[in-house]
Parts: C-alpha cells; structure tokens; sequence
C-alpha cells in the first residue's frame, strides 16, 4: 500500500535542519556567554548590579529575571507540546530555543522534557495539505 501525504511523519527539509541547527547552536552559544561571561563572572555581576547601564547589564538583569519566573523551560515546555499536536517548523525553532536557554541558565527539568517532547514530535504525522 503506496504512502500518501497524510501518512508522511513530520520531517524538516535539509534547509529547515540547517535553520534549526543554527538556531540551537546560537542560543546555547548565547546562554553559556551570558552564564559564564556575566552571571557567575564577579566583577561583571557585582558592576551590572550596581547600576551599570550597557547591553550586557540590561540583557544580564532580563535573564536574571526570566530565570527567577523559570520562563525559559515553561516556554520551551509549552512550545514543544503545541508542536506535537500540530507540528510546525516555527514551534520547533520556539522550543529549541528556549530549550537552549534552560538547558544552559538551570531550568533544566522543563527544558529537558520540552527537549524529549520535540524528538517524539518527529514521529508525528505530519499535518495535512489544504488545497483549494
């Protein structure tokens, strides 16, 4: 029995891997500058808390107070489970992100579910074709 369009599982294309490859890298690469570079780095820490006012200072207090609320695994964690009902690249690429974010910055448990919830989104069907 030959497969149709509605039996496909949900795969990204080669550019849509290579997209979502770069997003991952990016906001890993992003969270462990801030984390190692910012957070944990005394003097960095001790002048944004100071007052300092520059782009890293705001971005430091912004992830600080993310972090607090554990807004990057709820968010990875919401994204990941509307991508296995419905998958989209654009829920992945939101997930994943966040995901990186969480992973890295400590809000590990929900990031990491979220994380297990987009590798079983690959076993999705994919969703349906509409044609006019």
């Amino acid at each position: 029995m030959p497969a149709t369009d509605h039996a496909k599982l949900f795969h990204p294309t080669p550019r849509q891997i290579y997209l979502l490859m770069t997003v991952g890298f990016l906001s890993v690469g992003y969270a462990i500058y801030l984390r190692y570079l910012a957070i944990e780095h005394a003097p960095v820490s001790l002048a944004c808390q100071a007052g300092l006012d520059t782009w890293l200072c705001r971005t430091f207090r912004l992830v600080v107070v993310l972090y607090n609320s554990g807004v990057f695994g709820w968010a990875a964690l919401a994204a990941a489970v509307l991508n296995l009902l419905r998958p989209s690249i654009v829920l992945c690429v939101i997930a994943l992100a966040a995901a990186g974010f969480g992973l890295v910055l400590q809000n590990a448990g929900l990031a990491g579910l979220a994380v297990a919830l987009l590798i079983l989104s690959l076993a999705r069907r994919a969703p349906a074709r509409e044609f006019p």
